[in-house]
């Protein structure tokens, strides 16, 4: 997996993710909000697959 999230992308991926997760866990928000393991672990894992379909790179 090449690496096509950077910079700026990826710490609000990370940050995003992060709060709905935090949300849902410790705030009582929707089931819905678990949808934020998807953008968290783009973040982390510095790599999106909508990216590479859509030939998109964010990482310098």
């Amino acid at each position: 997996m090449p690496k096509n999230v950077g910079g700026i992308d990826r710490i609000l991926r990370i940050v995003v993710g992060a709060a709905l997760i935090i949300w849902h866990l410790f705030l009582g928000g929707p089931v819905w909000a678990w949808i934020g393991v998807v953008p968290l672990a783009t973040g982390l894992l510095n790599f999106c697959p909508v990216y590479s379909i859509l030939g998109l790179d964010t990482n310098k």
